[in-house]
């Protein structure tokens, strides 16, 4: 069963245009992980449409709150929400962080069978990674203190985090401590009875 209607149709829920060749993209990204997964088991999730739910449509929650900078992906495993954020957003700059080799590998192949010139798997830890971003993303990588003390060296002045939750994470919050602003925005995923949210996080000397 094709889940191309699926797709187009959560989409038109959360309000995000889609074109046919980012819907074929996403379509086929979604095929690419599951064929992988087979040899290099990149997911514990096997099902394509609990995929395509888990993976791509939660990616793409967050994309309204995407700026125009530089975005880190931190801890992305087998390119997500990377790889969705590149395809929607192909003037975005890209870089996909992770330590995993065979899930840099991955995303590296993905990206050249897509034609994704706007995206940079990098395998390497957080804390040898050197670049300035504007934004870094994170997708159940950690708490949010040690998210953001861990990647502290790699955001641009004025630059923000983009911490994806499935918890509200009050208590994370106040850990961060007065040196920080959050906002928590709620997020909408078709097809997923869950909660979650986005912890947008900014230095509090700096303006967004």
């Amino acid at each position: 069963m094709s889940l191309r209607p699926f797709l187009l149709d959560a989409c038109q829920q959360m309000v995000l245009p889609v074109s046919d060749n980012q819907a074929d993209r996403l379509l086929a990204l979604l095929e690419a992980l599951m064929k992988w997964n087979t040899a290099f088991n990149l997911t514990a999730i096997r099902e394509p449409k609990q995929a395509l739910i888990l993976h791509v449509l939660d990616s793409l929650s967050v994309l309204p709150q995407v700026g125009d900078g530089a975005l880190l992906d931190v801890g992305t495993g087998p390119g997500f929400p990377a790889l969705p954020l590149a395809i929607m957003r192909p003037e975005l700059n890209v870089t996909a962080l992770d330590s995993n080799g065979k899930k840099i590998r991955f995303i590296r192949q993905i990206s050249h069978e897509l034609g994704l010139g706007n995206i940079t798997p990098v395998q390497a830890r957080v804390e040898a990674h050197q670049g300035q971003y504007q934004q870094i993303v994170s997708r159940a990588f950690s708490e949010l203190a040690p998210f953001v003390q861990i990647s502290e060296h790699l955001l641009a002045p004025g630059g923000v985090w983009l911490a994806m939750k499935s918890q509200r994470a009050d208590e994370e919050r106040e850990q961060l401590g007065a040196a920080y602003r959050c906002e928590t925005i709620e997020l909408q995923v078709p097809g997923l009875d869950a909660y979650r949210c986005l912890v947008r996080v900014q230095r509090a000397t700096e303006n967004s």
